[in-house]
């Protein structure tokens, strides 16, 4: 069993958002990512609009209402075809939870005047192929490979580019 205070955590803190704190390391999960966000106004939870093609996530929140932009029936798999989602906004309140499975491009933030407390839980624990369509943080850039025009990119690994295309391969570097 392990133990811990949430404020004994130290936040980490980036352009987006103040406090997000991730429990999973001193809680000792081998398998379950737990992280508590507190977000004022006008902050988000993640800067991108993403997916994780090997986890699903679950956001419950415990104070305020967090509203997600969600593009369905968008294809994240490497071999369909380009298919731009019909997208859409869902406002989660106090006490509800949403849960984005595999290859559901979200993101979340607080639109309210309201501070937002949530827990996000993601399984399994380490997500290794992050997929992003827009990137709000960055004057809500589109991310379409220049070289096949693939309508998303992955996040690439430590060796690679900053954005690799999943359909072409071709590295991508923001400006």
């Amino acid at each position: 069993m392990e133990h811990v205070s949430i404020d004994d955590i130290d936040p980490r803190s980036t352009d987006y958002h103040t406090d997000r704190r991730e429990l999973a390391v001193p809680l000792g999960t081998e398998h379950l990512a737990i992280t508590r966000y507190v977000l004022d106004p006008g902050e988000r939870f993640s800067g991108s609009v993403h997916t994780h093609m090997d986890q699903e996530e679950v956001f419950v929140v415990l104070a305020g209402e967090a509203t997600f932009e969600i593009e369905r029936d968008r294809a994240a798999d490497a071999d369909s075809e380009n298919t731009a989602g019909d997208e859409h906004e869902l406002v989660v309140g106090e006490f509800e939870a949403v849960r984005f499975a595999p290859g559901e491009f979200q993101s979340g933030r607080n639109d309210s005047d309201d501070r937002v407390v949530a827990i996000a839980l993601g399984a399994p624990r380490d997500s290794e192929d992050v997929r992003v369509t827009r990137i709000p943080v960055l004057e809500d850039r589109n991310v379409t490979c220049p070289d096949c025009d693939h309508d998303h990119l992955r996040i690439g690994d430590d060796d690679e580019a900053e954005l690799v295309c999943p359909a072409c391969g071709a590295p991508v570097e923001l400006e």
